[in-house]
Formats: structure tokens, sequence, C-alpha cells
């Protein structure tokens, strides 16, 4: 049965650091079980567009950004303007809840630098007033003088929730570096494990069963082993056409499976060994 209900924007964010020995890692966090996965599942950070995301005050707190920007960056000139920069926003709000990272500057034009321990206390305050909606990036860029940074973040990917799934996201996929001075950590709310690892480590990690991903994640990582250099990554992915993927679902005797475009299919919480 389809489901008729539009589905719900989302952000989600790749986070990339990388290595000393060369290469780079990428940010995972497990996700605890809920009615909608029934079991826990390794996700990026990310989550859906708010109405606080659309806030046109936040026009002020991020610099030249705007969505005339935003909606070009996005390679979608149907959305509009708003909901194109709300997209960036929510990413920027979601990575900073989830994982603690936050693609901002001061007021000297400097990515915030979180390591001092009275930073790391006072963000993690605002953190979690964040995630329990007493506080607002609105008022957290005013409250520490910062501009919001959502040049930092490049668009990858655009992903549609198949129709017969009943909870459905249009979701844009974003990446972007760790910054330096900075640290990403699970909330211990929604999320209860993260880890960095390379790509063909959370594949291996997936192949195994160690490891349960979605196919928009599970396909993402697939990708990314394409670049061994986090660099030539960004520098195609600004480049690159970004095409909306609305995989085709089809039932199986344990649930179901999808179909990309490009052929491939995908079976999700199935081990593959």
């Amino acid at each position: 049965m389809k489901n008729n209900k539009e589905p719900a924007n989302a952000s989600t964010v790749v986070l990339l650091g990388n290595r000393t020995s060369g290469g780079y890692d990428i940010f995972l966090m497990k996700r605890v079980e809920s009615r909608t996965y029934r079991e826990a599942i390794y996700v990026f950070p990310g989550g859906l567009l708010e109405e606080a995301d659309l806030d046109q005050e936040l026009d002020g707190c991020a610099g030249d950004f705007n969505g005339e920007k935003a909606r070009r960056l996005l390679q979608e000139p149907d959305i509009p303007e708003s909901l194109a920069r709300g997209l960036f926003m929510a990413a920027i709000r979601e990575t900073f809840e989830e994982a603690g990272v936050l693609l901002a500057r001061d007021s000297a034009g400097e990515v915030v630098d979180l390591s001092a321990p009275d930073a790391a206390s006072r963000f993690a305050d605002y953190r979690r007033e964040i995630y329990q909606r007493r506080l607002s990036l609105t008022e957290l860029a005013r409250r520490e003088g910062l501009i919001f940074a959502p040049d930092l973040l490049v668009p990858y990917s655009h992903w549609i929730t198949p129709e017969i799934v009943p909870r459905r996201f249009n979701a844009r996929f974003f990446l972007a570096f760790l910054p330096p001075g900075q640290k990403a950590f699970h909330d211990r709310i929604e999320l209860t494990d993260s880890c960095w690892r390379t790509p063909v480590q959370a594949l291996e990690e997936q192949r195994t069963g160690r490891m349960v991903m979605m196919p928009p994640t599970l396909r993402t990582i697939e990708e990314l082993t394409e670049f061994p250099d986090a660099e030539k990554l960004l520098t195609a992915s600004r480049s690159h056409n970004i095409k909306t993927i609305l995989p085709e679902a089809f039932r199986l005797a344990e649930g179901f499976g999808v179909r990309l475009p490009d052929g491939r299919e995908y079976f999700p919480h199935r081990r593959t060994v």
C-alpha cells in the first residue's frame, strides 16, 4: 500500500576527519531502537527540518549566505528560498544537537574552537538547551557573537523514502569537515554510541553484521570508497550533478527491499554473510 503523505524535509551531514596516516574517517552514530526501526541502526548526524530553521532572523546570523545561494548549491531552483536556506540551518542545528559539532565562526571570523574547558562546558549546556527547545540558533548566535557557517557544508545527494514506508523523508545529504578544536560525540539520548571509521572499515562492519545501516547510509559509504582523499571528495562533490534518488521498494518475506534507479538492490536489516 502506498503512503500518500508528503515526505518530511530533513538534512543529514557526513562528517569527515583526516587520518594522520592518510585517508579519512567518517563519523557514525548508533540510534536507539524505536517504533520506526526495530533494531539499532548506524546513521550520520541529521534530522527533520523544524519551523525554527526557517526563522527569518537567521538571515542575520549566517553572513552573506541567503536562500538564493542555498537553492543554487542544492541544485533545486524550484523550491522556496526559505526552505533551501532552512535545510542548511537544519543541518547545522542537527549536527550540533546530535554530534556536538558546531559549524560557526566567532567575531574574528575563525571557526569556533571548543577545545578550552570553559568553552566545552558552556557549549555542552547550549547543546542540551537546543535539544530541549529552550534555546534557538538565533539566540545562541546573539549570546556568543557567532556567525553560522553553512558555506562549510557541501551538498552531496538527495534521497526520498519509498512510498510504501510509513515514515517518509525528503533528505538532503551534506559533507563537512570536523572543525579543528572540536570533537564529535553522540548525545546519549537518541544515540547510544558513536565511532570514526574509514568508509572501507564501515562497509566491512556492515557486511559482517556489526553495523546495521539503511540503504541511503550504506550507498553513500559505498560511494565514498571511490575517494581515498577527502579533499578530492569535496572538490568532486562541489561540481557534480545532484540527482534525486527515489528507490523502488518491493516486498520480501522478512520485510522489504529497495531498488535504486541504477538497478542496485538493498535489503534493510539483512546480513550479507
